[in-house]
């Protein structure tokens, strides 16, 4: 097991440098905190994954969760861990203090998060779906609820759960049937089924927590009806004793991946003594969800992201120490073979992950960025913001996923023949990241999102917004020599997707929503590129600047390896926008016309 799963440097350059995060301390809800704080935090993170999640991580893969007396068993260890992030404040870090919280910035928080999801994916996810939970019930519910449910999920004595899925009602939540029928003392009762609930049993907490997703009877038809619930697995009773609350698991799904934490299927109200409470008020409960759903999908990019970044270590250590053959341009079959980063082609994998997983980080802080700044500037600036962050985050959430599959690949391809066994790791991280396409709505969802809403968002502010903060980095680029190239490429490429959005728009309004959407998924990959190609211009400025800073806070080699990859960016990932822009354009609509039966 290689023993570098991330970068402390290049995390540190994006945090410092590129993205300034000390900024933040200056507004009134982060001025307890403080740079050096802030790299505390980042230690801190750092020792718990190196110590305490790596050293665990071929186990939780090897001994997935089981069921076992109608209860799911988890690793040993996870008690522990879960104790430990709730004593040490990684639950409660971004939760504010009036809730025993740390109020630190989302950004740090997801920085956190990625050294976790690097080191062991697993167990961060017990953590950081408790803290989305809770912060629920701190946002919508009543003091009640707060003062019975968030204390024990921020110490991680109760877990907590997002239980949105049905068997029946995936990614189309208006189709949820699960019902809560109101009673005379003030809660409801909840019957249905929920599927693929993450950490939705085990035996690592005393309690489990969901919020769930219910309609209640009466309720409108659609999204419109739905309201939200805490249902605990244990209720507490009139004397505050926890009691059975008629949720019971029904099964565990077996996945290719992600085995340490357990996805189970749960049936609420057999005995018809589910008890539910509602949070908020009667039928909001999906727009009290999409409070988080930002928060939630900028997490699973920056885990599939994680990953990605483990998986290239794993195989950049090996590519330094593999020999295997010689140069092409060496004709003596007795020299001593070379290690296979000298080839050409191993050379071009490597560079591909890390021009993908870095580009990805920094489109994941950048988002993370523009959601503290809506959350704390005031005015047109704080509305700015946020429309900048919705409108990146279905990219964030998507570019990162599916380019992980293809990077997690190429590292396993690194490795040859080995790669495709269990003697090494390669295996297990391209298993590993293949949820993310998947979790908090599909890539698909995601395109129509952007394509359908997000690019035409107040009028299209939200698009021109970003714009504005893409040109301005593309101006600042265009002051090297070096980056002017780039510049001008990233310049066109706007220019381009600027004038395909506004034609989309066009064949919307003429031949209505089905032909308008039907590739709004390379739509979708399309911006993500130019969007990471926007990033690496912005580090590639920083490292010019930094290349004759008196301060030489990184080396030369780190500095000519950030512009040697933005190089191969623009080089290798650009160009694939052309024959997307040249689908997109096409008035052929091969999928739309394309008859069921004629798909044998």
């Amino acid at each position: 097991m290689a023993d570098k799963f991330y970068s402390k440097e290049n995390l540190r350059f994006l945090l410092h440098e590129v993205f300034h995060v000390e900024e933040l301390c200056k507004r009134e809800y982060f001025k307890e905190h403080s740079l050096e704080n802030f790299d505390m935090i980042m230690e801190a993170a750092d020792s718990l994954s190196t110590n305490h999640l790596r050293p665990i991580l071929l186990e939780m893969d090897r001994n997935p969760p089981y069921m076992q007396n109608a209860r799911i068993k988890v690793h040993p260890k996870m008690g522990e861990l879960m104790k430990k992030f709730g004593e040490d404040g990684w639950i409660s870090m971004s939760v504010p203090h009036e809730f025993g919280g740390q109020q630190v910035p989302f950004t740090i928080l997801q920085a956190t998060a990625f050294i976790m999801a690097a080191a062991n994916y697993s167990p961060m996810a017990f953590a950081f779906l408790t803290t989305g939970a809770a912060h629920l019930i701190e946002a919508f519910g009543t003091k009640e609820l707060q003062q019975t449910f968030i204390p024990k999920m921020m110490s991680g004595a109760w877990q907590g759960t997002m239980a949105l899925t049905e068997p029946e009602a995936g990614s189309s939540l208006s189709d949820i049937v699960t019902s809560a029928t109101p009673t005379a003392d003030g809660h409801y009762l909840i019957r249905g089924q929920k599927i693929f609930i993450s950490c939705g049993d085990h035996d690592a907490c005393e309690n489990i927590v969901h919020l769930m997703l219910a309609r209640i009877e009466g309720a409108p038809a659609g999204t419109k009806g739905i309201s939200l619930f805490v249902v605990p697995r244990l209720r507490p009773d009139e004397k505050g004793e926890l009691v059975l609350n008629d949720v019971n698991t029904a099964g565990l799904f077996h996945k290719m991946g992600y085995h340490g934490a357990p996805i189970a299927h749960l049936i609420m109200g057999e005995k018809n003594d589910c008890r539910a409470y509602l949070v908020g008020e009667e039928h909001k409960g999906l727009s009290y969800m999409f409070h988080m759903m930002n928060e939630a999908r900028i997490g699973v990019g920056m885990s599939a992201t994680a990953i990605a970044t483990a998986a290239y270590y794993n195989s950049l250590d090996y590519a330094n120490v593999r020999l295997q053959g010689r140069k092409l341009t060496e004709k003596d079959p007795l020299k001593p073979q070379i290690p296979i980063i000298h080839h050409a082609d191993v050379k071009r994998m490597l560079l591909f992950q890390k021009a993908v997983l870095e580009g990805s980080l920094a489109l994941c802080l950048q988002a993370c960025m523009y959601y503290d700044n809506s959350k704390t500037l005031e005015g047109e600036e704080k509305e700015n913001n946020f429309l900048k962050m919705e409108l990146l985050t279905p990219i964030v959430k998507s570019y990162p996923s599916e380019m992980s599959i293809l990077t997690t690949s190429a590292a396993l391809q690194v490795f040859g023949g080995y790669g495709f066994t269990k003697e090494y790791m390669a295996e297990l991280f391209f298993r590993e990241t293949r949820i993310h396409t998947l979790h908090e709505g599909t890539t698909a969802i995601h395109g129509m999102d952007l394509l359908g809403r997000k690019v035409m968002l107040k009028n299209g502010q939200a698009t021109m917004l970003l714009m504005q903060d893409v040109f301005i980095d593309i101006e600042a680029a265009k002051k090297f020599e070096s980056l002017k190239p780039y510049a001008e490429a990233l310049e066109q490429k706007l220019t381009q997707l600027q004038e395909l959005t506004m034609r989309l728009m066009g064949v919307a309004q003429k031949h209505g929503a089905e032909i308008f959407l039907s590739d709004a998924t390379l739509y979708l990959e399309l911006f993500g590129i130019i969007a990471v190609g926007w990033q690496w211009l912005k580090q590639g400025v920083v490292s010019e600047q930094e290349k004759t800073s008196s301060s030489k806070k990184y080396s030369a080699e780190f500095l000519q390896s950030k512009l040697l990859t933005l190089h191969f960016f623009f080089e290798y990932e650009m160009p694939k926008t052309e024959g997307l822009l040249t689908r997109l354009k096409s008035k052929n609509n091969v999928t739309v016309d394309a008859k069921p039966e004629e798909i044998v």
